[in-house]
Formats: structure tokens, C-alpha cells, sequence
């Protein structure tokens, strides 16, 4: 069974930083490739950032880009996401997902490439 667990999220002022985890079992993070959405209250679902497997390349969305860093720590097993210069239109509820198979490294921005998912993590951001 699948599972992953968000952790680190809550209430800071803009411009503070926060590291969010993606704690996960049944798979391995470094084998699948990962990602991050977001959303907020009254819009849909959106894409963060995403990791590759092994590799680790990364993509960003542009609205984060040069303020948020995905990582990986295989020996935890969790995916992490640092969060810089918050500013208020980042406040949303965060999701990571795991790509259930293995693929050949690429890095994946439609919610409908993960398999699983988490059950978010909420930041809010005030001005």
C-alpha cells in the first residue's frame, strides 16, 4: 500500500520561508518520479514542481520559479519542498504525488501522470 504524508505547513508572513515533507511508503522516491501541486480556496488544482528519479531533474512552475527547491532524501524516503519569499497568492493547500511506475527520468506536470497522492498540507500566507 502506498501511502504519502504532507507535513510543515502553517501560517507565516510574506516573505518568510517554509519547508514542506512529503514523508512516503510503499514505494521508493528515488526509483519514481515525484511532485508537488498546489491548491487554492476556489481554483483548481495546479502544478508546483516535480523531481525525476535518480536524476534529479527538476521543473518548476513558473510562478515559483528561483523561490521554491524541490529535493529528495532516499534514505528518509521523503520529498521535501523549500519554500522562499512566500508571498500571499501562494497561500493554498499542498500535495505531493508519486508516479506509481518507473520510467525512464523524465520530469511530469499533469496531475494525471501520479498514481498517489497525499492528503495536503495547508500554507497560508499574510501580508
Amino acid at each position: 500500500q502506498v501511502q504519502l504524508v504532507e507535513s510543515g505547513g502553517g501560517l507565516v508572513q510574506a516573505g518568510d520561508s517554509l519547508q514542506l515533507s512529503c514523508a512516503v511508503s510503499g514505494r521508493t522516491v528515488s526509483d519514481n518520479a515525484m511532485g508537488w501541486f498546489r491548491q487554492a480556496s476556489g481554483k483548481e488544482r495546479e502544478f508546483v514542481a516535480a523531481i525525476s528519479r535518480r536524476h534529479t531533474n527538476t521543473h518548476y512552475a513558473d510562478s515559483v520559479k528561483g523561490r521554491f527547491t524541490i529535493s529528495r532524501d532516499s534514505a528518509k524516503n521523503t520529498v521535501y519542498l523549500q519554500m522562499n519569499s512566500l508571498k500571499t497568492e501562494d497561500t493554498a493547500v499542498y500535495y505531493c504525488a508519486v508516479k506509481g511506475s518507473i520510467d525512464f527520468g523524465n520530469v511530469y506536470t499533469p496531475q494525471n501522470e501520479y498514481d498517489y497522492w497525499g492528503q495536503g498540507t495547508q500554507v497560508t500566507v499574510s501580508s
